[in-house]
């Protein structure tokens, strides 16, 4: 049993590290067609992290050993957290570990040691960067809690696999304070991720860009390793989507016959998913730096407002 459930543990992580950045160029593939261009195909990713893997990085004469270690950190990070969440099974020896404000926790540690590397070597871009990237995790953050929050009111548990049962026994029935949280969960996936209308990660314009400033003083593996945690933690992050609101198809058995349908249905709801994000940055401008806060303020306020209906009407 004990090496049933490693087994389970082991083969989900590998998929997330394997699959993330397969999502990044579905998302990239389907912005070309919505634009009307061919697009450089779904394995893109792939190539350009083999190109950095292979290249020496150059590291300034006056970085610490901060900024060194700050690439594993953050992929160590998403890595946690992509074995914390109940994908496909919610079987898992990581199971008791995956509680909502832990989750929370684990992404706020990846952020502030992002920030403090790009602060490390004292550029004008960098410590520019990371004051946005705080502006926006200040406001995120407090939105994913409350989001969490609602389906935690509605299970009874702030473990995510509790969660996931009791919405999956649930069935598909429809919450409206569910629906107001799926809305808010969707705008604060948007901020965390650096997309748009809140950031753009394909461009390096002074005035617009906020993740990509962290980063320029990266290169080689180092830099490798930021664009592939960053994949992980879109991946992730849609992974939570999909346990929170559509938790159908994560298998709850013991045995490994219904694991196979089980990462088929993900792999539906993660393409479905990076559709839908391409079409909503195909839809809508990059927002302006002041805008920012209103667009995570009314994400709050969805969140809140799905909890407190929930509180008080029990729907």
């Amino acid at each position: 049993m004990i090496t049933n459930l490693v087994v389970r543990q082991v083969v989900q992580v590998l998929f997330v590290i394997v699959a993330a950045p397969l999502l990044a160029g579905w998302i990239r593939q389907c912005r070309a067609w919505l634009a009307n261009r061919v697009g450089a195909g779904l394995l893109q990713p792939y190539r350009e992290l083999s190109k950095l893997l292979r290249k020496q990085p150059i590291v300034a004469h006056e970085a610490s050993v901060l900024f060194v270690a700050t690439p594993y950190i953050l992929f160590t990070t998403m890595v946690v957290a992509g074995a914390m969440v109940p994908m496909i099974t919610t079987r898992l020896p990581l199971a008791g570990a995956a509680d909502v404000i832990a989750l929370a926790g684990v992404f706020a540690l990846a952020r502030i040691f992002a920030a403090l590397a790009a602060m490390d070597l004292g550029t004008a871009f960098g410590s520019m960067g990371a004051r946005r990237a705080m502006l926006v995790g200040f406001l995120a953050e407090p939105a994913l809690l409350m989001v969490l929050f609602t389906p935690a009111l509605i299970s009874g548990s702030t473990s995510l696999v509790v969660i996931v049962r009791q919405l999956a026994h649930h069935g598909a029935m429809l919450y409206p304070s569910m629906a107001f949280a799926a809305a808010a969960y969707v705008m604060v996936t948007l901020a965390e991720n650096a997309r748009l209308p809140v950031d753009n990660p394909d461009t390096h314009l002074e005035l617009t860009m906020i993740h990509e400033a962290m980063n320029l003083e990266y290169s080689g593996r180092y830099l490798a390793l930021i664009e592939w945690a960053s994949a992980i933690k879109l991946f992730v992050y849609i992974g939570i989507g999909a346990a929170l609101f559509f938790p159908w198809g994560i298998t709850q058995s013991h045995g490994l016959a219904a694991l196979p349908m089980a990462y088929a249905l993900l792999v539906a709801k993660l393409a479905a998913a990076g559709g839908g994000l391409a079409v909503i940055e195909t839809l809508f401008a990059k927002l302006r730096l002041f805008r920012v806060p209103e667009f995570l303020g009314t994400a709050f306020l969805l969140a809140v407002l799905g909890l407190l209906v929930r509180y008080l009407f029990g729907h």
